[in-house]
């Protein structure tokens, strides 16, 4: 039974390594964060876009380009299939849901916390390997990086140019 699991985990993380969700820049965006693993060479930008409603802000896009292993590269894919269209709050939630399942080495979460990572359960194999715990956690720390420029940044005003 543990086999056929860390099969299905491996098979979701080779499944977002090759069919990238939100990969690509975004225009326009609220901020953005630059990221590299110095230990293996993988990077990211990731850019983020909120939507300021009546409520809490959500985010509204994510985007990024990157380079790197498949662990990085489909742990970004995870990462904007969760965040999109979740508040601040709810994301914060999600990534140190993460981050803990990346330093549990190797032993899953409870049930309620595991189906709040959706697809970024199937890291779990990852926490067993220290070296890949940074490629996992790449996307998820630009991603933080991003929302607290976002969220600090002065409103930027819209200028039109005229020709």
């Amino acid at each position: 039974m543990a086999d056929a699991m860390e099969q299905l985990y491996q098979q979701v993380i080779l499944d977002h390594s090759r069919s990238r969700h939100g990969a690509g820049e975004i225009e326009p965006f609220d901020a953005e964060s630059f990221q590299v693993n110095p230990t293996c060479g993988d990077q990211v930008t990731l850019r983020v876009r909120l939507e300021h409603t009546a409520g809490a802000p959500t985010v509204a896009q994510v985007g990024w380009v990157g380079q790197g292993c498949s662990i990085s590269q489909a742990s970004l894919s995870v990462l904007n299939d969760l965040v999109t269209g979740q508040d601040i709050a709810t994301v914060d939630r999600l990534n140190e849901t993460f981050r803990e399942l990346m330093h549990n080495r190797g032993k899953e979460l409870g049930a309620d916390k595991q189906d709040a990572l959706e697809d970024a359960a199937a890291f779990v194999g990852v926490a067993k390997y220290p070296a890949r715990i940074k490629c996992a956690l790449l996307g998820w720390m630009a991603l933080r990086d991003a929302l607290a420029h976002a969220l600090t940044a002065e409103p930027q005003e819209q200028t039109k140019e005229t020709a």
